[in-house]
Order: C-alpha cells, then structure tokens, then sequence
C-alpha cells in the first residue's frame, strides 16, 4: 500500500514503499453508517446551542424557568394582529385536568391563536387537554414551551393550501403520541424546536375528516431527546416526522440532532393516510424518500452520551498506540 499526504499508525517503509498492518482511518460516508449517519461527541452536543445553521438556533436541552402562573377558566383566544407576550410565564386551565390520550377539542386548550396572531414567550402547564389551537392555520408559535404534553401539544386546522404556520423556537416533552398535529391544510415550518420524550413530533393527520389533504413541512435546527422519562408511548418506532406520500405530502428536513435510546426510531416515516372511522394508517416507508421525506443523512446528527464517547476515545487511543510509531508521508 503507497499514498502520500497521509499518516498511518504502525507504519513501516522499505525501499521508498509504505506498508500498515491496518488501514488509515476514513471519514465515514453515508453508505457505510447505519442507521442514522453522523456522530457528535458530548463536547460537540454541549456547543449545539450556539450553532445557527439554517435559521433559529439549535436546542441545547435545557428547560426554562417560569416566571409565575396564570389559569384561564376558558380557552385565550389570541385575535389576528395580535401579539401575546406571556413573559415567560406558566399558563393552563383552572377546571380541566389532563385525561392522557382520550380525544378532545379546542375547548380544552388554554390558546386559540387566530390567523396572523402570534403566541410567543409562554409555557404551557399540565392541567389542560389540547394546549394550544390554531384553528384556521396562519398562526406564529414562538418560543412556546409543553411542560408535559396530554393529548397534543400544538393542533393546525383550517387554512388554504397557501397557508403557513410557523413554529420557532421553543420545546415540548412527555407526549405519549404526538406533539404537533396537522389537521389543516397548508405548510408547517418548525425552526430551533426542542422535543423530549415522545412519540411523534410532527405528523400531518393519519385520519381525518378533511383527508385526503396534501400537507408540507419545513423542519430544520432541531434537538430530539428520544429518552423515555415519564411518557406512555407505545409502538415500534418513534417517528420525528410522520407524512402521508399516497395524498403527496413533502417534508423537507434540515440540521436534526438526535439523541437516541436502544428503541427503533426514524427521521421520517411516510404512511398510508386514510379517511375512514376506525381505520389505522399503516406505515409505507421509514428514511430519505422523495418526495415524502426530503433529506440526506448528512442532515442528521446522532447526539452520543458522554460514556459512550469516552468509550470511543479510549479505543481510538488504543489504536493509535502501535510499537513501531507513526509515520507521516508529504
């Protein structure tokens, strides 16, 4: 084996000829990783905070502190124009309490936020249903925080298929199912979005009324703690994204950190959407497919423990001890 320009552990050389008894050390490329490609340190997944790829800064994994309370004995309905700044403060409902995964309506959220209003600085406590509505699409959710996620989180209905929702900043954690549901019709961008512990973050509706219904969503800078803390999630896979490619939805998917567990998990699923009571949507495909689910692998990034780094470390420096040195070729 001759090259130049590189260094090799363990090399030796005879007659101008460069022979290793292994093989210099390659940057993986996507073909040879599995599943999800790329691998960041704990130092580097520290430092995600302050990395702005695409729009909105990456999630460093932190909650924020709530600056007070505040109930609602019916649903706030942010009017269109509006700005609600809730100053980092917690809000729920002063007479429900959540029921899990038992199907409810906008009147068990704490917000409606009507087209072109704006919901911003707000945690969304646990005693409420639906948390936050937008019945008619065309709402802006910005650093928005589910402390503890019931049935959703975030529900978008209604619109055209010239509306856009946008979902900047913020977190969610303990969803059991799912944490933004699109019913509507329209595109959902979700920017800088922190989500912890739960099954779905994004799916454009399995099963519904309105279907079939052709949905987009914009996705990038996003952190996906997939640790199971206290949700009740059930299924084979965790789904970040789940679209339905028979009605021709487009996911386009950009800068996602994951930090996973030992249970199964995809990016993007594409599934069978159906409008039938009763009907389960059944899954068709899991990763990069156009044009359901729009990404490459180098746009997603696996978040290591720390353990599991100082393994990889203790093992590259094992291999880097050879007897007869290193040798360098230029």
């Amino acid at each position: 084996m001759t090259t130049k320009g590189l260094c090799f552990p363990g090399a030796l050389i005879k007659d101008g000829i460069i022979t290793t008894t292994k093989a210099p050390k390659a940057n993986p490329t996507p073909a040879t990783l599995s599943p999800m490609l790329q691998f960041i340190g704990s130092a580097a997944a520290l430092a995600i905070g302050a990395t702005i790829a695409f729009g909105a800064p990456i999630p460093d994994g932190t909650w924020p502190t709530s600056q007070g309370n505040v109930s609602f004995p019916e649903v706030y309905i942010v009017k269109s124009g509006e700005v609600f700044d809730g100053g980092m403060k917690t809000y729920d409902r002063s007479d429900i309490t959540c029921l899990g995964q038992t199907e409810s309506n906008l009147s068990t959220a704490v917000f409606e936020v009507k087209p072109g209003a704006t919901l911003k600085n707000v945690i969304i406590g646990t005693n409420q249903m639906e948390g936050v509505h937008c019945e008619m699409s065309d709402c802006t959710i910005e650093n928005v925080w589910w402390e503890d996620v019931c049935e959703d989180a975030l529900s978008i209905k209604g619109g055209s298929a010239s509306s856009v929702s946008r979902v900047i900043g913020g977190g969610a954690r303990y969803a059991d199912d799912k944490v933004i549901q699109h019913n509507g019709y329209g595109t959902v961008v979700v920017d800088g979005f922190f989500a912890q512990d739960f099954g779905k973050l994004y799916r454009s509706c399995g099963n519904c009324k309105s279907n079939p219904r052709q949905r987009f969503l914009n996705m990038s800078n996003i952190y996906a703690d997939l640790a199971v803390i206290r949700s009740k999630r059930s299924g084979k896979n965790v789904s970040i994204v789940m679209m339905n490619g028979n009605f021709g939805d487009e996911a386009v998917l950009r800068n996602i950190y994951v930090k996973p567990t030992m249970a199964r998990f995809t990016e993007c699923a594409s599934s069978y959407g159906v409008n039938q009571s009763g009907a389960k949507p059944v899954v068709l495909t899991n990763g990069p497919k156009m044009p359901v689910c729009q990404y490459t692998y180098d746009d997603v990034h696996i978040i290591q423990s720390k353990q599991k780094q100082g393994q990889q470390e203790q093992q590259e420096q094992l291999e880097q001890q050879q007897p007869s040195g290193k040798l360098c070729v230029f």
